[in-house]
């Protein structure tokens, strides 16, 4: 009877400590089951799609990178025009004798009796409207003009008031004709454009370069409204990048320490940086610390983003988006698949992106095991103390 009677009391205590506790095992997240049906209402207005290669392709070729030889061109500019902002230096000479400048300079190696003189008038800011002024002539537009052609305009408005009048106009100051260089670089600064045709990474070396690394760095040009972007390594990479500059560009360095987040089964849970050009989901997996044999289940890789509406055809409609016009969505990888491994290498990974890797059932029932174990033990021991 006594015997008995601590058989029942042992069982009664495993059942009363490990029952409570199976629906609460220890976990890093939800199974892969949660989710994989895609339909549940547990799912709200979230949508759940599987990697494919087509998804992969479609999501690729909306991020696929635009190229500045694509989109700023090539063109050379005409750093020469003059334009608002500028001074300009007008040298004016009339043949001997002069009938209108009579004050000049003489020039060398030539008597005074037939030395043309040479008149050089005080230098000029090109107004907002364009416009120099030049005695006995008046106001001379030069906005938009190489200095060759205002010299032949100044000698046309001349003839007949000046002795056979020869005009030189001369930039002395190129104050429109720059650009500006700020941002994550050694010192902001305006680099002024020569003939020469500066580009970009000439621009970068004039202010010293950037101050973060090569690969974390993306390089913006603006353009008058238009704003393109691309990451400094490529530009160094693929000479055809290194576009020449357009007077008023605005060149800004930015400092974009993307990472995504890995939890779950993976070999390591932490943010991880990569590369300001991106990653593929295969090198994000690799980063992580790939999947845990022990743990893992390799058909539950889930991958949590917020997508632009535009992004794909959605299976699930209506589309719910967020207050900021984004898609929340659950892709899922299937690694127990062979071309899965495929797939990865060109879906491509975002900036905060979540990557989980599910625990296998197998982990749980491992847990809920050990749990009872743990438990049993210490039990067992007693009933064979009073035995």
């Amino acid at each position: 009877m006594h015997t008995s009677l601590t058989r029942v009391l042992f069982c009664s205590l495993v059942f009363a400590a490990v029952l409570p506790g199976c629906g609460n095992l220890p976990s890093s997240g939800f199974l892969r089951k949660a989710v994989e049906s895609g339909t549940g209402p547990e799912l709200g207005g979230i949508q759940f799609v599987e990697v494919t290669d087509q998804v992969a392709r479609q999501l690729l070729a909306r991020r696929s990178t635009r190229l500045f030889s694509e989109l700023l061109g090539s063109t050379l500019p005409n750093t020469e025009m003059i334009r608002p902002g500028d001074v300009v230096e007008v040298t004016l000479w009339e043949a001997p004798p002069p009938a209108l400048f009579t004050g000049g300079v003489e020039v060398r190696g030539i008597t005074s009796a037939t030395a043309p003189r040479a008149t050089t008038f005080p230098e000029q800011m090109v107004n907002g409207e364009g416009n120099i002024n030049i005695p006995f002539v008046g106001q001379v537009r030069v906005v938009g003009q190489l200095p060759t052609q205002v010299e032949a305009e100044i000698v046309k408005k001349l003839t007949g008031i000046a002795n056979q009048p020869q005009v030189l106009v001369r930039r002395t100051h190129n104050l429109s004709s720059d650009v500006t260089v700020v941002g994550e670089v050694a010192r902001s600064a305006r680099i002024p454009l020569t003939p020469r045709g500066e580009r970009l990474l000439d621009a970068l070396a004039a202010v010293g370069g950037v101050r973060q690394p090569v690969n974390k760095t993306t390089i913006q040009v603006t353009r008058g409204k238009d704003v393109q972007a691309l990451p400094l390594d490529i530009i160094i990479r693929d000479p055809n990048q290194n576009v020449p500059l357009q007077p008023g560009d605005v060149v800004t360095a930015l400092f974009q320490p993307l990472s995504f987040t890995a939890l779950g089964a993976a070999g390591k849970s932490a943010e991880i940086d990569f590369e300001a050009q991106g990653i593929s989901l295969a090198q994000a997996l690799a980063r992580a610390g790939g999947v845990q044999d022990q743990r893992a289940d390799a058909r539950g890789v889930f991958i949590f983003r917020f997508e632009p509406r535009e992004a794909l055809t959605w299976p699930r409609q209506p589309v719910e988006v967020t207050p900021e016009g984004k898609v929340p969505v659950i892709y899922r990888l299937n690694l127990d698949d062979p071309a899965s491994f495929l797939v990865s290498q060109s879906f491509p990974i975002n900036d905060r992106d979540v990557l989980y890797i599910s625990n296998a059932s197998l982990a749980e029932l491992q847990k809920f095991l050990t749990l009872i174990g743990s438990v049993a033990g210490p039990l067992a021991t007693f009933k064979v103390l009073t035995d």
